[in-house]
């Protein structure tokens, strides 16, 4: 791995912690996981940095936090974060962006614009509500279909976190080709 590649995996763990300074809004009934706009940063670490680079910005970032730094929306961190209702959604964070990575790069060919789309809703949220929707489910202590259900209420927000990741990558990418790793 370059010095180039371990800074940019440093700047997206950084994004994703100033993503963070966003005040979150919980939602109770879904055991208080917060909505925030760190997505935002797993998605475009990903999808600007491709799966391993992408994939290991998230997982620094969430090795800072369980050192006790407090990164997450709301000023949160240290290993118990990892005990919340949340868990699911930290552990589906580095999974999401390396998908999200690996759908860019597999989709060299089509429009950056729409595949930065594709990588972002089936990255960051398919992937990330298939690890977070159990983990609300058990330490909740509710059933699937009832944490399946709460978690609709994320979805209009994710989308606009995606159609954000879209349009920041389509910028860069005319403005700066070479920042797009995941192209490279």
């Amino acid at each position: 791995m370059t010095d180039r590649s371990l800074v940019h995996i440093a700047f997206y763990a950084a994004l994703i912690a100033a993503l963070g300074l966003i005040p979150p809004v919980a939602i109770p009934f879904m055991g208080g996981v917060p909505i925030t706009a760190q997505t935002l940063g797993v998605m475009l670490a990903g999808v600007m940095l491709g799966p391993v680079r992408g994939g290991l910005a998230v997982l620094l970032f969430l090795f800072l936090v369980a050192l006790g730094a407090p990164f997450l929306s709301g000023g949160r961190g240290g290993l118990g974060v990892f005990q919340t209702a949340s868990v699911g959604f930290l552990i589906g964070w580095p999974v999401g962006a390396f998908v999200a990575g690996w759908i860019m790069r597999a989709t060299g060919e089509m429009n950056i614009l729409l595949s930065a789309a594709i990588a972002g809703v089936i990255g960051g949220i398919l992937v990330v509500y298939a690890f977070g929707i159990p983990g609300v489910a058990i330490m909740a202590n509710i059933s699937l279909a009832k944490a399946a259900a709460g978690s609709a209420v994320y979805i209009p927000g994710d989308l606009i976190k995606v159609a954000v990741t879209a349009v920041v990558v389509q910028t860069v990418a005319r403005g700066l080709p070479g920042a797009l790793l995941s192209r490279a």
